[in-house]
């Protein structure tokens, strides 16, 4: 590696809107996200997206008559 024109890297925390904190290493530091693997729908196996897609089959029926 060439010497100078690589980032620091060293250890950091990200901090979740839900209040999780996780310790990695990174080259920012203090990184604040809004949604992590504690709080995302994907993550914690709830089913928010089953209905959203009621309202969408709702509204195809409604559009074209059926």
């Amino acid at each position: 590696m060439r010497e100078g024109i690589h980032p620091k890297f060293e250890k950091t925390t990200i901090t979740c809107a839900c209040g999780n904190v996780i310790e990695t290493a990174s080259t920012k530091k203090d990184i604040k996200v809004e949604i992590c693997s504690a709080c995302h729908p994907f993550f914690t196996g709830t089913k928010s997206r089953i209905v959203e897609k009621g309202g969408r089959v709702e509204r195809f029926k409604k559009r074209y008559g059926m």
